[in-house]
């Protein structure tokens, strides 16, 4: 479809139509056997990286397409329509959530070591942070890094990381300044270095075609040339990029509710019910139209979040907003769904079954709902931003 949609640009749409077809005709008729399997094939990530999807926010003088968060928010919108969170978070972690820190804070170096794989997705990444007892809260990470001769001896475990069971290289998130709470490093950690293991491939409710890991460092050694940016700043370069990450999730879960809606409406327009059809009875046309009416909105508002953060602007209320409204939103619309499909919404082989799973982590990944409104009310008061 062509948005209506002031940020919008040919290039933008082009970005749009382009992933909506692939997702079409690559990713939906295999699906299915992704969320069985566990997994998203390497090979349609490597296709992904050939049309140039993993370099969107690469700058051109890296070899990338120089993009802000607003291509960001269009490819994430288009996954989306692919109803597969699963596999909408596994391509936004590689280009989202771990990709702009080796982009942003990375050497020439492990530029020129390690992009050339990420664009093309030949080298798949994962961003290890969240640990048993440390989620939204960033800066109670108990992992440690202990300087040791040209290197850092590494100890600690994470959980909940995204492509780390299959993926290739993990940004991991260390505390290198014990006296500091926010005295955190990021490290470069490839897959099969020794003593950093998968301890368990997780078992989740909804994303069934992601991969999940729970890590063990156990001893881990890297090389100084492995530390990712600036000892002990690493607290504030992930901040960095919470925005965007926040964006990504609201993104993806847009274009899936959307197509959630469209399903709805034709079912309910085909289903026979009362000498009728569902869509008939006032009470579910006007639920869905206020439905489409909540989502125009957030989608509205991400597109607009992402223009404050492309002129510099700082939009952590404005996106924080987002993420709260949305996720909050994105849900109900996907209960909506599930009941005006009566019995069959209940049933697996019905897409919305599987979207209704998919959206509930979106509360709670990239920074919880009650995270997010702390964010928004501390800018909200007098005197601030």
């Amino acid at each position: 479809m062509t948005h209506r949609n002031i940020y919008m640009t040919d290039e933008l749409q082009a970005i749009y139509d382009q992933t909506v077809e692939f997702v079409a005709n690559e990713v939906v008729p295999h699906g299915d056997q992704w969320e069985e399997d566990g997994k998203v094939p390497r090979e349609v990530l490597r296709q992904m990286g050939a049309l140039g999807m993993f370099s969107l926010r690469v700058p051109d003088e890296l070899g990338g397409l120089g993009m802000g968060m607003l291509a960001s928010a269009t490819l994430a919108e288009a996954l989306g329509s692919s109803t597969y969170a699963g596999f909408d978070v596994t391509v936004l972690v590689h280009t989202d959530m771990a990709g702009p820190h080796l982009v942003h804070s990375g050497s020439p170096q492990q530029h020129e070591r390690w992009l050339p794989g990420m664009m093309s997705g030949e080298t798949i990444l994962s961003i290890g942070v969240t640990e048993p007892d440390a989620g939204s809260d960033v800066a109670g990470i108990r992992t440690s890094a202990v300087k040791d001769g040209d290197g850092w001896r590494i100890n600690g475990t994470k959980t909940f990381i995204t492509n780390a069971v299959y993926g290739d290289l993990t940004i991991v998130a260390a505390k290198t300044d014990p006296g500091n709470r926010y005295g955190i490093t990021m490290f470069l950690v490839p897959a099969g270095t020794e003593g950093f293991s998968v301890a368990k491939k997780l078992d989740k409710h909804g994303w069934r075609c992601s991969d999940t890991a729970e890590l063990v460092l156990d001893d881990v050694w890297v090389h100084d040339d492995q530390v990712l940016g600036t000892v002990h700043r690493g607290f504030y370069e992930t901040m960095r990029n919470f925005q965007n990450e926040r964006m990504v999730l609201i993104g993806m879960g847009t274009g899936a509710a959307q197509a959630a809606i469209d399903q709805t409406l034709a079912y309910t327009q085909e289903r026979k019910a009362f000498e009728g059809h569902l869509y008939d009875l006032g009470a579910i046309r006007q639920r869905m139209a206020m439905n489409q009416a909540k989502l125009d909105a957030v989608r509205s508002s991400m597109y607009h979040a992402a223009w404050l953060g492309d002129q510099g602007i700082d939009n952590v209320k404005e996106m924080s907003g987002v993420k709260a409204f949305g996720a909050e939103a994105i849900n109900q619309i996907m209960y909506d769904c599930v009941q005006f499909h009566g019995g069959m919404g209940y049933m697996r082989e019905t897409p919305v079954e599987r979207m209704y799973r998919d959206a509930r982590i979106l509360p709670i990944g990239g920074g919880a709902t009650e995270v997010m409104l702390e964010e928004v009310a501390k800018r909200s008061m007098v005197g601030g931003s």
